[in-house]
């Protein structure tokens, strides 16, 4: 059995970044559903559960800025780890100060969405595990504005706030997401079944009157 929930997001700024820009960061015009994924993830997580992404509301209209952000530009390789972690190699570290670099970036700003999601129960939940407990804690932490890391909306510099939605209160967009708008295809989630082929997976986003209708959107791989 699923249970249903609505969670509202938003924050100054947000970077959902597009994977087809390898060097200049370029954000999606809205969430993603893996990112709205990692945000309730932030604020309640058990391997008994998935969360899946139904719908999310644009509330407010879609604008971007430019901007310059320091970054680094290598990377740590997970073969280095496994080395170092077998003791036949240092450990690899990252050094700032030599790898720094700006890099341009095209972000989001005054983001705020509503998200409609459920969960289901997966095959690592016990016996004592249960949907409305989960449900209950899940929505307890969200009045107390409890989380066990903090969310962000695409990184980390980009800090979420999230509250509970009363499902009987009316969501309201802006004239500016009145009607329909394509976004075109965009980052749906990666597909962990396989750990050595990890395969990201998409689907075509339509935005109809500020909604977008994740769940029956067809996914691509």
């Amino acid at each position: 059995m699923a249970y249903g929930f609505m969670i509202e997001m938003w924050g100054d700024r947000a970077l959902f970044t597009r994977p087809e820009f390898s060097v200049e960061r370029m954000s999606y015009d809205v969430i993603t559903p893996s990112a709205a994924r990692g945000i309730i993830e932030s604020v309640f997580w058990h391997p008994g559960l998935l969360y899946r992404i139904d719908r999310i509301h644009v509330l407010n209209p879609i604008r971007f800025t430019n901007v310059r952000r320091n970054e680094v530009k290598s990377k740590a390789l997970g073969s280095s780890l496994r080395s170092a972690a077998s003791g036949t190699a240092p450990l690899p570290y990252i050094n700032t100060k030599e790898d720094i670099q700006q890099r341009a970036s095209t972000i989001l700003t005054g983001v705020h969405y509503v998200v409609e999601a459920h969960f289901d129960m997966t095959d690592k939940a016990v016996e004592a595990d249960n949907p409305g407990k989960f449900c209950e804690m899940l929505k307890r932490r969200l009045r107390k504005g409890q989380c066990y890391s903090q969310p962000y909306l695409g990184t980390r510099e980009f800090p979420a706030f999230v509250k509970e939605w009363n499902p009987n209160k009316p969501v309201s967009v802006c004239e500016e997401n009145r009607g329909e708008r394509d976004l075109g295809f965009m980052l749906y989630d990666m597909d962990y079944s396989d750990p050595r082929n990890i395969v990201p997976m998409f689907y075509r986003a339509v935005m109809r009157d500020g909604v977008i209708d994740v769940a029956g959107s067809e996914v691509h791989r």
